[in-house]
């Protein structure tokens, strides 16, 4: 399943216009098939997904801005969709489409939750109104982390090392760099254990062996101290009983800013 592009609103020459892409989990074929061809025909990417697990997976892709996820799927019911995607992406926006029209079920949805909903049979001014209304409200992505950096040295993610303020350097492997992207791109914020795992492993579900990360994190604090043996600032900070952010003294490097020395 890939994220289909608008081909009546081509980008013009010159200029970067931002697409944003947006997932419809959907069990019905002809209902999933409108909207995606809605959305596209409005300048969205859209993706669709027929089932909750199929869903979930495509929710949990890069770069997707928003979920339009039905309550009745086979596989997984759109709560628990909703349940384990709030585990990993806190922040991603989702609407909640179902014909299901009773108060209840909709103190549900936003209870686990959902940032809108929407009852069936909805017109596509209607849907359109809603999605905007709800990307409006939400925060915007920082801008992408270029590197991380210290008063002992300068992580570069673009290189994948390293750059230690003597000039020694030291290569991170992929893991070791996708978790400190990950740190970096949720400033401020606690990540689990099962965060890290699905986000940068690409595994997750309930009873996986979390230790693995622990074990990471050991060795990447160990490449992480000055070639001297000091530890310096603390680069990656253990929440107890949640799991781990960034240190207070960490600053971000965004990528329109100057490359690091």
């Amino acid at each position: 399943m890939h994220f289909r592009e608008s081909p009546g609103k081509p980008k013009r020459k010159g200029h970067n216009v931002k697409r944003r892409k947006v997932v419809v989990v959907e069990d019905e074929p002809a209902i999933l098939q409108g909207i995606l061809d809605m959305l596209e025909a409005s300048g969205y990417e859209a993706a669709g997904a027929p089932d909750g697990e199929a869903g979930l997976d495509l929710s949990r892709r890069q770069g997707v801005d928003l979920v339009l996820l039905d309550l009745l799927l086979p596989k997984m019911n759109g709560l628990q969709v909703l349940a384990e995607l709030r585990k990993t992406h806190p922040t991603l926006p989702v609407i909640i489409l179902t014909a299901r029209g009773a108060e209840e079920d909709r103190v549900r949805g936003l209870r686990h939750g959902a940032d809108d909903y929407v009852v069936k049979p909805f017109s596509a001014r209607e849907l359109l109104a809603r999605i905007e209304a709800v990307l409006r409200r939400s925060p915007e992505r920082p801008a992408p982390v270029k590197a991380i950096k210290t008063a002992t040295g300068t992580v570069d993610f673009d290189r994948s090392e390293i750059v230690f303020n003597s000039g020694q350097r030291t290569g991170l492997s992929e893991m070791e760099a996708g978790v400190l992207v990950h740190l970096a791109t949720n400033p401020g914020r606690v990540v689990s254990r099962d965060e890290l795992l699905m986000r940068v492993w690409g595994i997750g579900g309930a009873n996986v062996e979390t230790r693995a990360i622990d074990m990471h994190i050991t060795r990447l604090r160990g490449k992480l101290k000055t070639p001297d043996g000091d530890n310096g600032p603390e680069w990656i900070v253990t929440v107890r009983g949640k799991g781990y952010m960034l240190g207070p003294d960490v600053t971000l490097v965004a990528s329109e800013q100057t490359e690091p020395e």
